[in-house]
């Protein structure tokens, strides 16, 4: 029920009934009438008056205990008036403050903002957001975001305040974004009216830029690779752009571009020779022309590495399943690593001996003669992954990561919920969000349980009951690393996580992460400090992982493992001491400012020292200086498809008057039903026992008791 209606709430009360008619309150007084006329109709010794009393009280409880034997119930109406919420989300990008037209005034505009909360009273409830790749509470006037994710903001809000009475979403933004999807698309679920508030410049100005860069982010050694660059040149039209690829100082790749349109857009492919292995540094720079809006975007810097060989996985399955091209493709996409897909009965074409890592889909070892003798006489890691033609007794054989009791042959679905005290490697924040939210996967119907030394991932949730039961571990023992996953679908997840977020991230860094545990250590180096990647996004937060092992080879973290961080550029050092984490380490560094890192970490185990170094890079984002003119295009388009309007900076204090002037903006009451049996009402039986005592009182008074 939804009214409009001034600020107030009531509650109303009335007695309905469950399952039974309401005409059973006459019987109930019949009741209570005929029993009291049975018990008072020849008085001995009382008054009329006295007896008329007595049979009324007598007749009241006689009633009431009825009426209760009926199971009435109690209706509760509750009436919640909600003002209208105006959501304000701030555009804070850096491109607002890059490329404003001269004659704006941001410090004014941002007052202006500020004071719409006030304007608007207390007849509306306004709640200020900004955003750039994320959603941040309140407003802001840094204009220092290095992403801008419009969509995901949108998403957002309309999560947080879903089924709410949202009124408005006042959108200031210069309409451009480089993450996420149209933002048209996600606007469609708000359901509410938008008005924009048109920043930036649509009219373009003299300037040189790097539009996009596409490049693989491995290369092998030896081999050439192509850098495509996307130059663009507006208000240029006769000039020459000269661009130039450098690294470390030396120059790779220099090239003459004749500029020959007002806009004017093309893509240059750079060849380069991978010559030295590691991450490579790559400067790609326009030289800047006169009376140039912005040099920013004249370079952009990309980072490659180079390797020797890749890390072998062989993937050995039954029969055809969608989710080996899933796997094969989650593995790949890590240019580490290479894996070959092969059926059990071409498993003697392939050299076991290749191969650093095996998984079994929904089979054994035990499956191929072959692979049984392999496994048995290396120390190959494995990861099982069962399914609904799983040989559970074959299973739970072969190993003890995690053991299934099944009765029957039946699955059941189950969805994916993380541990917190996992502690072999680190996943992000954001993948572990990810995989909470994916469909549930397939597996065998029965009893799990996990190895004493099993250290457990991923647990499962069957429908909405959480549950002890493994879904993913990890186990290393007698020298062999393996891994069990019980449930198959993982097309499923790799749907869900594209069609949610645009991408496969979090499965790839599952997969990665997962398979650089398992092929870790292979030649047992007793000290490793190694990065959950090689190079980090700007404003990422740096997460490191440690594994130091005794002379027994057995993973112990008992001393303390101390690192140090180095900026290579200002040699700014940062000094940390990793945390314990199950049996290994692991250090959460935070954000650091972009550029390449050494690091070199210590630990003491007994006499014996042990160091390790390496290095990493943070690589800055350049993404807010591609694109200089406004699209006020998709604002308007965002307007139009909510019945919102578009505004312009200086038409701010039209805002509020448009606000109140929408019919569709306006307090709502919600109405909350709540049944009750009135035999839980306490003050029922209490009247019943006053009642009656105030019957007995009387009757002892009178001498008839």
């Amino acid at each position: 029920m939804l009214n409009s209606i001034t600020n107030y709430s009531f509650l109303l009360f009335s007695v309905t009934w469950g399952q039974v008619s309401g005409w059973w309150t006459p019987v109930c007084l019949l009741v209570g009438v005929l029993y009291t006329w049975l018990m008072y109709r020849q008085p001995a010794t009382l008054s009329n008056t006295v007896r008329y009393t007595l049979a009324a009280l007598r007749a009241i409880a006689v009633f009431l205990i009825a009426f209760l034997l009926v199971s009435p119930l109690i209706k509760t109406v509750t009436y919640q008036p909600q003002k209208p919420l105006v959501l304000i989300a701030q555009d804070n990008s850096s491109s607002i403050t890059t490329f404003k037209p001269k004659a704006f005034n941001i410090a004014q505009f941002n007052k202006q903002l500020a004071a719409l909360k006030g304007l608007l009273g207390n007849d509306y409830d306004v709640r200020e957001f900004n955003f750039d790749r994320e959603l941040h509470t309140g407003l802001s006037a840094a204009y220092l975001g290095k992403q801008t994710n419009l969509a995901a903001a949108i998403k957002q809000l309309n999560e947080q305040f879903v089924n709410q009475n949202i009124g408005a979403l006042i959108l200031p933004t210069d309409g451009l974004y480089n993450q996420g999807a149209d933002p048209q698309y996600e606007a469609r679920n708000l359901k509410t009216s938008i008005y924009p508030i048109a920043l930036g410049d649509t009219v373009p100005r003299r300037d040189l830029l790097i539009g996009n860069v596409n490049y693989n982010k491995t290369a092998f050694l030896g081999n050439d690779f192509i850098i495509e660059v996307l130059v663009e040149a507006y208000q240029s039209q006769g000039e020459n752009m000269r661009l130039t690829v450098t690294e470390g100082g030396r120059v790779l790749h220099t090239q003459i571009v004749a500029i020959n349109s007002p806009s004017f857009r093309k893509t240059v492919s750079v060849k380069i020779n991978a010559d030295r292995k590691g991450v490579h540094q790559y400067q790609i720079k326009l030289a800047p022309v006169s009376n140039e809006l912005s040099v920013q975007n004249n370079e952009e810097t990309v980072y490659i590495e180079v390797l020797d060989a890749r890390q072998k996985v062989l993937l050995v399955y039954n029969s055809p399943h969608p989710d080996v091209s899933v796997i094969k493709q989650l593995v790949e996409h890590n240019k580490n690593y290479e894996l070959k897909a092969v059926q059990t009965n071409n498993i003697n074409t392939v050299k076991l001996s290749d191969y650093g890592l095996i998984i079994l889909y929904q089979l054994t070892t035990g499956d191929n003669l072959a692979l049984k003798s392999f496994a048995a006489q290396s120390k190959v890691p494995l990861w099982y992954i069962t399914g609904a033609q799983s040989n559970l007794s074959d299973f739970n054989e072969e190993q003890s990561t995690i053991r299934i009791i099944a009765g029957r042959t039946d699955v059941q679905e189950e969805f994916a919920v993380p541990v917190p005290g996992f502690s072999l490697f680190t996943l992000s924040d954001s993948t572990l969000n990810k995989l909470n939210k994916l469909p549930p996967l397939l597996a065998p119907f029965g009893n799990y349980g996990s190895a004493a030394g099993a250290s457990v991932l991923l647990k499962q949730k069957i429908g909405s009951v959480s549950t002890t039961y493994p879904l993913l571990a990890f186990q290393e023992a007698d020298g062999r690393r393996t891994a069990a996953l019980t449930g198959e679908g993982l097309w499923r997840w790799n749907l869900a996580e594209y069609e949610a977020y645009g991408n496969h991230s979090a499965l790839e860094e599952l997969f990665g992460q997962s398979i650089q545990y398992l092929t870790a250590n292979a030649n047992r180096q007793r000290f490793r400090v190694y990065p959950a990647k090689n190079v980090f996004d700007e404003g990422e937060n740096i997460l490191l992982n440690a594994e130091l092992y005794n002379d027994a080879l057995q993973l112990i973290n008992t001393p303390d493992v101390n690192v140090t961080l180095k900026n290579a550029v200002n040699n700014k050092s940062y000094s940390f001491l990793f945390s314990r984490a199950g049996q290994s380490y692991q250090l959460n560094a935070g954000a650091l400012p972009a550029g390449t890192y050494t690091y070199s970490s210590a630990s003491k185990l007994g006499r014996q020292t042990f160091n390790a170094k390496g290095q990493f890079t943070v690589k800055a984002l350049n993404l807010e200086s591609r694109q200089s003119a406004a699209n006020h295009q998709l604002l308007y388009s965002l307007a139009r498809q909510l019945g919102g309007q578009v505004l312009q900076p200086s038409q701010m204090r039209q805002l509020a008057d448009l606000i109140r002037k929408n019919d569709n903006i306006k307090t709502v009451v919600y109405d909350d039903q709540q049944y009750t049996d009135l035999v839980d009402s306490k003050w029922v039986f209490v009247l019943i026992l006053a009642l009656l005592s105030t019957e007995w009182f009387l009757r002892k008074r009178e001498g008839e008791v």
